[in-house]
Order: structure tokens, then sequence, then C-alpha cells
């Protein structure tokens, strides 16, 4: 008798596996509709397209075929600088700020706009989680971003001599960094702006003075030393001279990789927290 009752308890729960997978499954295809829908309406808003895909490829290459300056020496006094040309140094800057269109501005916006129109509340009552419209929003824009940042480094090379970083894979890993520290402030924006016009008018301040020290109205080596400390600890500001040093080879930038990990691991946790639906 106890043989028999073991065996009609293992029957019965066997069936419950199928129905997990079932669930897990419909969930990954529904996220993925999602993805492609958020993708679709991101397509859609021209502003999106053109600043988010297109604008950094079109700033490195006008300015590597009108500017005079752009075959001279990136900095004359430098022994290592002085070996690139001025294209050159400004394509990790042109990096920088495509991560910074993207987390600052677009990003922030959209959630912030689906905030204002209720559209994270009426998520919340359907079986559909609220949070998979936030990985939705991540994946659109990441992947935007890879696109902006191929497409610049692509026509740069190409069309305007740019030459390739000394150090690939501590370029790599400066641009993962800058992407994470710069989404963790942008989340942050989309946590507390109640409207879509807030988010925007926060994103681009922070966006415009991120470039200041990201180097891309005047470069770095050329700033006030003070301005260039500062710099450092800011999330474009350091991805700008990280990036830069593995372009040109210069030594392991500790201290920038460090405030972008900084900025990832307190950013994040901090938007999540004080994220509202409605």
């Amino acid at each position: 008798m106890p043989t028999t009752t073991r065996t009609t308890s293992t029957t019965t729960a066997a069936p419950a596996r199928p129905a997990a997978r079932t669930g897990s499954a419909s969930g990954v295809r529904a996220l993925r509709r999602l993805t492609l829908t958020e993708g679709k309406l991101f397509l859609r808003d021209p502003s999106n397209a053109f600043f988010a895909v297109l604008f950094p490829a079109l700033l490195l290459t006008v300015l590597g075929l009108v500017m005079p300056w752009a075959d001279e020496p990136y900095d004359a006094d430098d022994p290592i600088l002085s070996q690139f040309t001025a294209i050159t140094g400004y394509t990790p800057i042109v990096l920088a700020l495509a991560v910074g269109t993207v987390a600052f501005t677009t990003f922030p916006t959209t959630l912030a706009t689906y905030r204002q129109r209720g559209v994270l509340r009426r998520l919340s009552t359907t079986p559909l989680p609220p949070t998979r419209v936030l990985v939705a929003q991540v994946a659109v824009n990441l992947a935007a971003l890879l696109v902006a940042a191929v497409l610049a480094l692509l026509l740069g090379v190409v069309v305007v001599g740019v030459d390739l970083p000394e150090q690939p894979l501590l370029l790599v890993g400066a641009f993962v960094l800058s992407v994470l520290s710069a989404f963790a402030v942008g989340s942050l924006i989309a946590a507390v702006a109640p409207t879509g016009p807030s988010a925007n008018g926060i994103g681009a301040t922070v966006y415009f003075l991120s470039l200041f020290f990201a180097g891309v109205w005047l470069p770095l080596p050329i700033m006030p030393q003070v301005v260039q400390d500062i710099a450092q600890f800011t999330p474009l500001g350091a991805a700008s001279q990280a990036m830069t040093a593995a372009w040109f080879g210069q030594p392991l930038p500790t201290v920038e990789l460090l405030a972008m990990a900084a900025w990832a691991v307190l950013g994040v946790p901090l938007a999540a927290r004080l994220f509202r639906w409605s």
C-alpha cells in the first residue's frame, strides 16, 4: 500500500513541469512581440531615428570632411597623441555623445511619457507585467545605441580615415561601462520625472552638461586641469577619457573605469527604488 501511495503522488506531480515551461515560453514570446512593437514605435519618431541612430555618424563624417583641423595631430605637444589625427581623437568623444543621446534623452522621455499617459498603470492591471515594458525599452534603446556606435565607427574608418583603436578589448569594456553608467542616470531621470516634457527638460540639461565634460565643445586635453579632474568622475567624461586611453594605447584608465562602475552600481538600485508606475 505505501508503494501505491508513492506512485500515485509521483504521477500527479509530473504534469506541472510542462505547464511551467509553457508559461515561460509564452512569456518570452510576449516580451519579443512587445520589444518589436516598441522598436517600430521608436523608428516611427523621426527625431529618434535621426538623433539616436544617425547623428553621431553624420557628425563625425561631416567634421572629418569639412574641418581643416581634422587631419592635423590631435596634440602636437604629446609624444603619443601627436601620432594620431584630430578626427581620430574626436571619435571616442562622438561615441560618448551617442551613449548620452540615448541614455539621457530618448530613454527617460519615453518612459515618463508612458507614465503620463497611464500606459504603465493600465499594464499593471493586465497579465503582462509592466516590468516587461522596461525590459523592452532598454532592449530597443541599446539596439539603437549599438547601431549608432557601429555606424559611426564604420564611416569614420572608411570615409574620414579614423585610425583603429590600439586596445580594442579595453575600448569595448569602457564602452560597456559607459552604457551602464549613463543608463543608470537615465533610469534615475525616468524614475522621478512625472511627465514626458519634464523628463526631456531634465535629460537635456544633464545631456548638454555631460557633453561639456566629455569634450564635445572643447577637447579635454586642452581644458584646464581642474575641468579634466571633474570630468573623470562624470559618466560621459569618464567614458570619453577611458575610450580615448584605449584608442591611443595609454595606461589603464583605472579612475575612469571605477567611476563609471560606481555610477552603475549605485544608480540602478536607486532608480529601481524611486521608480513609480503612475
